[in-house]
């Protein structure tokens, strides 16, 4: 005989699985720590190209002009400028991603408690 209680329980739990616990499982195989690392280390490797992208479409919107300037361009504080932008640009992606990944990490780690404890209520259930 079906218990309603449990077959209720395990179709919230299945719709969570197939959905929202796909991620929140793979984020809460991780530590706190390294999970953040990993997603610091890829905003850092994302914000560079992103960087070099558009320093390059830059240049090549107005290539004619830039050429034309080059011998005049101060060489050491032109580079000492684009270093600065760039150490800006992966300072404040990087904070960003900091705060991100911390509240995602949070709100998984919430979630599969919750998850967990439907696991085991479920347990119980099927003790009785």
């Amino acid at each position: 005989m079906l218990n309603e209680e449990r077959v209720i329980l395990m179709a919230h739990m299945a719709s969570y699985e197939s959905g929202e616990g796909k991620r929140n499982v793979k984020i809460g195989n991780y530590y706190r720590s390294d999970y953040i690392a990993v997603q610091l280390l890829k905003s850092v490797v994302c914000s560079t190209i992103a960087f070099v992208a558009v320093c390059a479409l830059y240049i090549f919107y107005d290539f004619e002009n830039f050429m034309q300037n080059i011998y005049e361009i101060e060489i050491l504080s032109y580079a000492r400028r684009v270093l600065i932008y760039y150490a800006l640009t992966v300072v404040i992606y990087g904070v960003i991603t900091y705060f991100v990944s911390t509240y995602r990490y949070a709100r998984a780690k919430k979630s599969l408690k919750l998850y967990y404890h439907n696991l085991k209520k479920l347990n119980s259930l099927y003790d009785r």
